[in-house]
């Protein structure tokens, strides 16, 4: 058996602002200590026990003594708060430039020429809740045929059709389309085609989703742990993300607990290499939709299948739990927030109660895999294997 490193992305789960985030509108987001602070308190003892609480006060969650896992949190030295810009930092790639937002919508001749393209007219054209726009725009989407354009606060083109009119082959073939033409400086991050079903008034969206990203600028983790001669298996949407980079198998999921155990399906091959999954509920369905409660109860959720993934872990891996961004559901915004990220690092065989203190990059998560997997270093951050190795 050969080494394994372990990423779990909870999509989302911010531990307080950067000193940049008034910068992005986000002064005060905290994703995870104002829902605790909300709900009066998280039940999150797996996460305690490896350190969870020594991060940052968090309601509910108390620091210990001799945390099992080395903890800290990592500063986004990219600018942007979105999933592309977060995940590729910890693969390597550090932006100079964030990718190009649209808060008044995109350009009328952008739009005009799109429906040329696609062979219909487009409705809304501007920032918008994706679950709130379906409600507005469902019904006279399946009247006319006419697919739901909208953006967020982060760089993204996303399309919305109720899969009984506009059948999902058509609408990827739309988002290609779309891909295609947002070039240069248009080139957002993510082109993500969002199928939903149901009647007026009931709308909701399917797991059907897919994102279309863009390809990475160079190299990245995933591909030199791929040439070391190691297999990179990609949970959720990992793939999307990264445009297939380096990825030896992937696997969709249908939400958190499906990501999970498709995880543990991985944990128990012997396949030396990189598992990395993302969890998506945590943003998709509570955080973009202001939704407390659900997003607390969806920690508690994974903190109570944490043993099982834990109990599989063999002695020469390496488990790292952090996230891509914030998504406070506790404010006024639906959009993600510029927060630190949490850094649980564990393995049977690695130190506990280290500090790791906060990190200056998301790529130091990917440059300390790199390390221990023994592959071509990244072109950016800093090992702290030195800090958590025996």
């Amino acid at each position: 058996m050969g080494k394994r490193a372990i990423v779990i992305v909870l999509d989302s789960v911010g531990i307080g602002e950067m000193p940049d985030a008034s910068d992005y509108g986000d002064l005060g987001s905290n994703t995870l200590g104002n829902i605790a602070k909300t709900r009066g308190g998280l039940n999150l003892p797996h996460l305690q026990a490896l350190g969870l609480g020594n991060i940052a006060p968090i309601r509910g969650i108390d620091p210990i003594s001799g945390p099992q896992a080395c903890y800290g949190k990592m500063s986004e030295s990219s600018p942007g708060k979105d999933t592309t810009t977060g995940h590729w930092e910890m693969a390597g790639v550090v932006l100079e430039e964030a990718f190009p937002t649209f808060p008044k919508g995109f350009p009328q001749a952008f739009i005009q020429a799109f429906e040329e393209k696609i062979g219909r007219q487009i409705l809304g054209n501007e920032v918008a809740s994706g679950t709130e726009i379906i409600q507005r725009l469902g019904e006279e989407h399946v009247k006319t045929g006419r697919p739901i354009v909208y953006t967020s606060a982060d760089s993204v083109f996303q399309i919305a059709a109720h899969e009984e009119v506009i059948p999902l082959p058509e609408l990827m073939r739309c988002c290609e389309i779309a891909r295609k033409m947002l070039d240069g400086d248009m080139r957002v991050g993510r082109v993500i085609a969002r199928p939903f079903r149901g009647e007026p008034g009931n709308y909701y969206r399917t797991t059907n989703r897919h994102d279309f990203a863009i390809e990475p600028p160079h190299k990245i983790l995933l591909d030199y742990v791929q040439e070391a001669g190691l297999k990179v298996m990609a949970v959720g949407k990992i793939k999307d993300i990264y445009y297939g980079h380096g990825v030896s198998e992937h696997v969709l999921t249908q939400g958190n607990q499906d990501g999970i155990d498709k995880t543990l399906t991985y944990l128990e091959k012997d396949q030396p290499g990189l598992i990395m999954t993302n969890l998506v509920d945590f943003d998709m369905l509570y955080g973009h939709r202001n939704n407390v409660e659900g997003y607390a109860q969806a920690l508690e959720e994974f903190d109570a299948r944490l043993p099982e993934i834990l109990v599989r872990l063999r002695q020469e891996d390496l488990l790292v739990i952090t996230a891509d961004h914030g998504c406070d559901p506790t404010t006024p915004s639906t959009d993600h927030s510029r927060e630190y990220v949490p850094l649980l690092v564990y393995g049977p065989e690695l130190r506990g109660g280290v500090n790791l203190g906060i990190r200056t990059s998301f790529a130091d998560l990917g440059q300390t895999v790199a390390e221990y997997l023994k592959t071509t270093p990244l072109p950016h951050g800093h090992s702290f294997l030195s800090d958590v190795i025996l």
